[in-house]
């Protein structure tokens, strides 16, 4: 499958209801996660990227009051023109609540958006990939680029964050802390099960057992928290 054959729009209708987007920027700035290869979808071609993003767009209807855009990196490898196509289809469809994504190394380029949108009356809502407290596996296994050690801190810039599971080496008391540390300081949890992709971390299927089984169930219905067992769960990728 090629990338411009990627499902782009779909509508969450469960759990925080929203139309959701995946657009196409010019990729992660860091591109050093061991287990992430998302960034294949950014391009240096703005233009066509432009064209692309306008076509995605084009299909929110406003229907719930709430967009999320994410674009395999963050939100400030857009190009000004899907920015500007952005808040303009905020405005027209009535969109109130405005979702990004954003890498830590990028968390400089918050401040700047919140007040842009604040200005059209949309709240920004911003998640970031932290995948794990456990910051020696975060960044000697995971390689993630975040430096900081304090869960407040990292939060800090942040409403959201996203985590990852079902990779060796993880245990289910590391995996429940990991959430309830991000239900402690981020507005809402995302937790992915990592899937089979090009890079060399791998699933690890005793850890994805021990999820399913005895924290699945804990957390599936905690309306603060999104489970994805798939990377296509919301519908888009």
């Amino acid at each position: 499958m090629t990338m411009e054959r990627l499902q782009r729009y779909s509508v969450i209708r469960e759990k925080n209801p929203r139309e959701i987007v995946l657009l196409k920027g010019r990729g992660c700035q860091w591109r050093r996660c061991a287990f992430c290869d998302y960034y294949l979808d950014g391009s240096p071609d703005e233009e066509a990227d432009f064209l692309v993003n306008r076509e995605v767009l084009a299909q929110v209807t406003g229907e719930t009051g709430c967009l999320e855009v994410i674009n395999s990196g963050s939100f400030s490898d857009l190009d000004d023109r899907t920015m500007d196509e952005i808040a303009s289809v905020c405005c027209a469809k009535h969109i109130r609540e405005l979702h990004f994504e954003c890498h830590w190394i990028n968390r400089g380029a918050i401040p700047k958006a919140r007040s842009r949108f604040r200005g059209l009356g949309v709240t920004l809502k911003i998640k970031t990939g932290v995948e794990t407290f456990d910051a020696e596996f975060r960044e000697n296994v995971l390689n993630k680029g975040i430096k900081e050690t304090d869960p407040a801190k990292i939060a800090e810039p942040f409403d959201e964050c996203c985590l990852l599971f079902g990779i060796a080496g993880q245990t289910k008391a590391g995996m429940i802390r990991d959430i309830e540390t991000g239900l402690k300081y981020f507005e809402r949890v995302c937790v992915n099960i990592m899937n089979e992709n090009g890079t060399e971390i791998h699933p690890d299927p005793e850890v994805i057992r021990t999820f399913r089984s005895e924290i699945l169930p804990v957390y599936r219905d905690n309306d603060r928290v999104d489970i994805l067992m798939n990377n296509t769960d919301f519908g888009v990728g």
